[in-house]
This record gives structure tokens, C-alpha cells and sequence, in this order.
């Protein structure tokens, strides 16, 4: 079921029926149950992906290898009763991005090794990506160059890969996790740019991973969507048609889109129906997470006003580890505390699993579950589950309002990419 879908993207669209797939990007054990969960009751593939910073074979930021990962997936599964077959795992940004100071042999010796990591696990989905610049060079590589080292990292992956993954080639600026900079001059990439990303990969695969090209199924673009701290590039489709029109000329690519967090329902579809059927989101999964943490901490606070704070023990521990925020978020103090709990950027995603942010989370869900949450309080503090709670199709639930949060995100993605279960 898995494989037939990523197949499908490109004859779907040639047929004029458009139809896409959600691409989970999060560690979050949350994230990652709410889509196993919605894979389950809409009986449809679930695409779950990570990163080369989260998990790689020195375990990346969350601590995980590539086979760490997977069996952490697995593990929800199982929990979940999701089958295997219905999971697709891939890498996203896999290149030498985590080692980009070392020079370029060494860092591409341990992207080598990465991706191979990768493939021996059983990942099936793998975006190529060596474009940026390692101890020495230019921050932007030349085309061939990145093309080369690109089927370099592919023939690793089909010597080391279990099966016959695919791949995704190319990359977006501004790079993945958010911009830094102003969105109102965002461009989207122009057809001759995405044709000679094309072209100097075919020659460079053809050269060295031939076998690998055949599987190569999309390619990363920027098709004007972005967001930064405070602000989001909504998608314009005029602005994108010419790069809409290139997939002519590539007949068995789709696009990717990157960094779609955010964007409207009506967008999203457009995206899927111009040729942009892979759809990745992550820090917005963990931004409705945290809103709905927010909000039962509020109702918590109202009902016991002696109760510890769980937005005052993360700022506690967003002051102690400023590492994963201090050199996003500029401006005045009080300007920097309200990125810190709400940009769209969502970088207090790095502390939930600190020990003390995680048993902050696990009391405040204990206090609330002792009782039932008033429905007031649900009006006030989390209204968008009202309606719902009220009619008896949700329960007020500490931990099921926060699947749910997860969920409505997913289901918007589903609808705008065709699902017809969301």
C-alpha cells in the first residue's frame, strides 16, 4: 500500500485527478501516535520522515539512529495496531548538513555512512541533499558539483538498502525550518533553475548510480510557501505557473513542497493540483501541541492558582538551554520571550523532551485527568474543541484534546491532498 502511493503521485496528476500524501516531519511521540492513529481509522498509508539533524548514525539531536527511529515508530505502531505495510520512513535533507565544518571529504564520509544508516534500516524515501557548503567552500555549491555528490550519497544507499527506495532530489531556499528574513520578496524557483537541477542530476546519476535514477521521484523546489518567526508566504499559484508547466518536461518527477506549515486548506490543494503532491509539515503539528498544553495550563492555573506553571517551567528551561533558540530569536527581551513560547517557528519543540519540561507535561495532564475539565473552561481556554465536547464526539480528555489538536492539522492536510476519510 505504501509504495503504491508514492508511484501514483505523477500518474494522478498526468490524469488530471490530483491526489496527494502528508509528510510527517516530527520526533514527537505525540505527532507520530495522532498519524498512526488517523492511518488507522482512514485505512490509508501514514509518510513519516526525519531529519539528518534529528537522527543520523551519531544519533542526531533526539538521541536516535536511523534504526533508533524506526523502531521507535514501530514501537507506536504496535501500541497503535498499525501494520508495517502501511508505514512509509524516510530521510529528509540527507547530505552533510551536521558536518558541513568538517572539510568536504570528511563531511561526505559521514553523510556516506549516514545515508547507508538510512537504507540499511529500511528507510524508503530518501531526499538527496548535498547543496550546501562544507569547511572552505561557498555556502551555495555549484549545480554539478551538488549533483555529484547527490548520486554519490544514492549509489551508498543502493549498496546498502534492503530494498529499491526512492528518491528526491534537489533543495529549497530558504533552507528548511523556517526563514529568517522577510517573506514579502519570497520568489518561486524559476523553470530554468528547477530544468538544470534536472538535467545536471540525470548526467551525474547516469554516471554513477544509473540503477538509482530510475527511482528518482521528485524534486525539492520553492514554489513560494514558506514561514518564518511572526510571518507566513501564503501560496500564489500565478506566481508558480511556469514552474507548474516544467514537470512537462519531466515526465516521471513530481515536486516537493517544503515548509508548507500553515498554510490555508485552499492553498495546500492548490499546491497538491499544480504538481506539488508531497506536502511536508512539522513544527506545526508541535505548535497545536503546545497551544493546547498552553490552554489546559490555563484551566489548570484557574482551578488551582497553587499549581506550578507549566508555561513558567518552560521558560525557566528555555533561559537554561538557550542553544536552540538564542540565535533565531533577535529583538528586545520581551520580544524574545513571546518567539520563545509562540513563533511559528516553533523552536521550544527541542526542550519538550528535557526532563524537567516532560514531568511538567506529565503532571499537568495528571492534575486534570483527576476530574472532568468544566466545559466552561473548555470554551474559554480551548475553544476549538467546544462544539465537539459539548455534542459528546470528544471527551474532555487532557491527553485526547492534545491527539485531537494533532489531528485537525493532519485532516486539513488530508482533505487538501484528496484523502476522502478527512
Amino acid at each position: 500500500m505504501s509504495d503504491a502511493i508514492l508511484s501514483s503521485l505523477r500518474p494522478w496528476l498526468d490524469q488530471g485527478v490530483p491526489r496527494g500524501i502528508t509528510s510527517v516531519c516530527s520526533a514527537h511521540e505525540l505527532v507520530i501516535e495522532a498519524a498512526l492513529r488517523r492511518s488507522l481509522e482512514t485505512n490509508s498509508p501514514v509518510l513519516i520522515e526525519a531529519t539528518c539533524n534529528q537522527v543520523n548514525q551519531d544519533g542526531g539531536y533526539t538521541g536516535m539512529t536511523p534504526s533508533g527511529f524506526r523502531d521507535f515508530v514501530f514501537g507506536i505502531a504496535d501500541r497503535v495496531g498499525v501494520g508495517a505495510s502501511a508505514i512509509i520512513l524516510g530521510g529528509d535533507h540527507l547530505g552533510p548538513n551536521p558536518w558541513k565544518h568538517l572539510p568536504a571529504a570528511e563531511a561526505m564520509a559521514k553523510a556516506s555512512d549516514m545515508i547507508a544508516a538510512y537504507a540499511e534500516a529500511g528507510f524508503e524515501k530518501l531526499h538527496l541533499d548535498a547543496s550546501m557548503g562544507c569547511q572552505g567552500e561557498p555556502a551555495h555549491l555549484p549545480d554539478e558539483i551538488v549533483a555529484e555528490r547527490a548520486a554519490q550519497l544514492a549509489l551508498r544507499a543502493e549498496q546498502g538498502s534492503r530494498g529499491k527506495p526512492v528518491y528526491i532530489i534537489g533543495t529549497e531556499i530558504p533552507t528548511p525550518g523556517g526563514a529568517t528574513e522577510a517573506l514579502d520578496h519570497l520568489a518561486p524557483t524559476t523553470p530554468e533553475a528547477v530544468m538544470t537541477t534536472y538535467r545536471v542530476h540525470e548526467r551525474a546519476f547516469e554516471s554513477i548510480a544509473p540503477a538509482a535514477w530510475a527511482r528518482v521521484l521528485g524534486i525539492v523546489v520553492q514554489p513560494g510557501v514558506e514561514f518564518g518567526h511572526e510571518a507566513i508566504a501564503v501560496y500564489r499559484p500565478e506566481r508558480a505557473r511556469g514552474l507548474s508547466r516544467s514537470l512537462r518536461d519531466m515526465p516521471e518527477l513530481v515536486f516537493e513542497a517544503h515548509s508548507t506549515d500553515y498554510q490555508p486548506e485552499i492553498a495546500l490543494a492548490q499546491l497538491v493540483a499544480d504538481g506539488f503532491p508531497i506536502l511536508k509539515v512539522g513544527p506545526e503539528l508541535t505548535f497545536a501541541l503546545r497551544e493546547v498544553l498552553y490552554g489546559l495550563d490555563a484551566i489548570s492555573n484557574f482551578l488551582d492558582p497553587q499549581a506550578a506553571s507549566l508555561r513558567d517551567v518552560m521558560e525557566e528551561v528555555l533561559l537554561a538551554q538557550p542553544s536552540n533558540w538564542a540565535t533565531h530569536y533577535h529583538g528586545t527581551a520581551d520580544e524574545q520571550r513571546l518567539l520563545r513560547h509562540f513563533s511559528y517557528s516553533d523552536r521550544i519543540r527541542y526542550y519538550w523532551p528535557v526532563p524537567a519540561a516532560r514531568d511538567a507535561v506529565e503532571a499537568l495532564l495528571a492534575r486534570l485527568s483527576a476530574s472532568p475539565i468544566p466545559p466552561t473552561l473548555i470554551s474559554q481556554y480551548l475553544p476549538r474543541f467546544y462544539d465537539r465536547v459539548l455534542s459528546g464526539v470528544l471527551p474532555a480528555e487532557p491527553r485526547i484534546l492534545l491527539l485531537q489538536a494533532i489531528r485537525d492539522v493532519l485532516d486539513r492536510y488530508g482533505r487538501a491532498a484528496g484523502d476522502r476519510h478527512s
